[in-house]
């Protein structure tokens, strides 16, 4: 038993503390005339939907034209040679995203390098991993999308929903595009496949196909990205959707929410999207908007102004689904930070983080199963339920599978093994389909030695 002296003398400890220490993070617009070629933009200007469209950077000499001197030939050098040799997607960003790279100065080389947003949306040839920039089981439609079209741009992959390609285009164009095969220019390293229907024949299709299957509920409405639909479009499309009797759910992806806020918040596309969400209540579906944001940088009081304005309006909810990066948000601080400031902050709910899918030369950005299951884990306990996200990998020709649910994991190697429940539109006659496993691949630099060796001589024999 210790003594009264002895607890006396004990020295004090100092509490450990929590792996994670939140601390609120009000949203900030940062100041666009920081960058040289912005400097006489007025604040009317910016919130132009049009102003941000035209000033959009689509190149290098429009790169450098924003940028001035504050970098070096060095990083240009760099990114020419990733847009010639590498980059599956041509550039494409709107001034609301560049604005949030390295948003509290003027940035430099080294800061400009070291930005996570630039660090997916500006790839550079440095950035990829040159041994292994692809995974050799990489394809351009990874996740098989193509072909299980039952129309043009109607994918049929789960029993009761559908994703609905409205038109190959987005305002912004990520380099970790999962549609790096149909959405987007072609690049020297890509030539993109082509939408070939007129847009109201392609949409004629995709309802002819819903109504001869009322087994499909829900309908996810993408592209590419739907802010890039003209509105009365979209919205004569939308209110086909609610006509079919059978159709419940309906989730609009668009980027744009986070890229291009401005463009949510024109009182056309407001105003319509009030009559679709009015509708939509009236007759018991769900509509949603899903957004894709990956770092917490992105979300400003525009994109706040933005979500609040949705969901004025009568959208049900606005959900978040990101995709998980190594060098942008592949930590659990950096997933934390980032769900509070959607969730507390602007109102987007965090649903998913997808691991980065198996397109070509992205090995960089992705992560292995084993470090997707340690984030889900650290990430537990910290977010209200109903706002702690999932970490997603979506396995070619199963789906997305919760990343705890692998049924078999060859560490050394990196091979997992998943099972699905369902089959898709292309394997009705397929006895097997529920009992066969289906592989995944984690990125090979993250392999022990003894794996990647594996891989090298499997490559030397192919």
């Amino acid at each position: 038993m210790l003594s009264e002296r002895s607890i006396r003398e004990a020295p004090l400890t100092q509490p450990a503390g929590q792996p994670y220490e939140y601390h609120r993070r009000p949203l900030v617009e940062p100041d666009w005339t920081r960058f040289p070629g912005w400097r006489d933009v007025t604040e009317a200007q910016w919130q132009s939907a049009q102003w941000q469209r035209v000033n959009c950077v689509k190149n290098i000499k429009q790169l450098r034209a924003l940028l001035g001197d504050l970098l070096d030939e060095s990083f240009y050098t760099d990114l020419e040679t990733d847009q010639k040799r590498l980059a599956t997607m041509s550039m494409l960003i709107p001034p609301q995203m560049l604005n949030t790279m390295v948003p509290d100065r003027a940035p430099d080389t080294e800061s400009f390098y070291a930005d996570p947003i630039r660090r997916y949306m500006l790839p550079v040839a440095t950035d990829r991993h040159l041994d292994w920039p692809s995974h050799p089981h990489a394809t351009r439609d990874s996740l098989h999308e193509h072909d299980m079209w039952v129309a043009e741009g109607l994918t049929h992959r789960y029993p009761t929903k559908v994703l609905a390609e409205l038109l190959s285009t987005c305002p912004q164009y990520c380099g970790h595009c999962t549609r790096m095969d149909l959405v987007g220019n072609s690049t020297p390293t890509v030539d993109k496949l082509k939408l070939s229907l007129k847009p109201v024949d392609r949409y004629d299709a995709h309802l002819a196909y819903l109504k001869a299957h009322p087994g499909v509920r829900d309908v996810v409405v993408s592209g590419g990205d739907v802010a890039n639909v003209p509105w009365k479009q979209l919205e004569a499309y939308l209110m086909g959707l609610l006509s079919v009797p059978t159709v419940r759910d309906i989730r609009l992806a668009t980027k744009a929410l986070m890229g291009l806020p401005q463009h949510w918040l024109q009182p056309d596309v407001v105003e319509g999207l009030h009559r679709v969400a009015i509708t939509a209540q009236r007759r018991g579906v769900n509509l949603a908007v899903h957004t894709h944001v990956n770092h917490v940088n992105s979300l400003t009081p525009l994109v706040a102004k933005a979500t609040r304005t949705l969901l004025e309006v009568g959208v049900r909810d606005v959900r978040n689904q990101g995709v998980l990066m190594r060098g942008v948000n592949a930590t659990s601080a950096d997933l934390l930070d980032l769900c509070f400031g959607l969730q507390g902050e602007a109102g987007i709910l965090p649903y998913y983080f997808y691991m980065c899918d198996m397109i070509p030369n992205a090995e960089h950005w992705r992560v292995p199963v084993w470090h997707a299951q340690q984030l889900q884990h650290d990430m537990m306990g910290y977010l209200p339920g109903y706002a702690t996200p999932r970490i997603v990998c979506d396995v070619p020709f199963v789906g997305k599978r919760w990343v705890h649910m692998v049924s078999e994991y060859d560490r050394e190697h990196g091979i997992s093994y998943w099972t699905k429940n369902y089959r898709t539109s292309i394997e009705q006659d397929d006895d097997e389909a529920l009992s066969k496993l289906y592989a995944y691949y984690d990125p090979i630099d993250t392999l022990p030695g003894s794996g990647q060796d594996w891989w090298r001589k499997q490559e030397a024999t192919a």
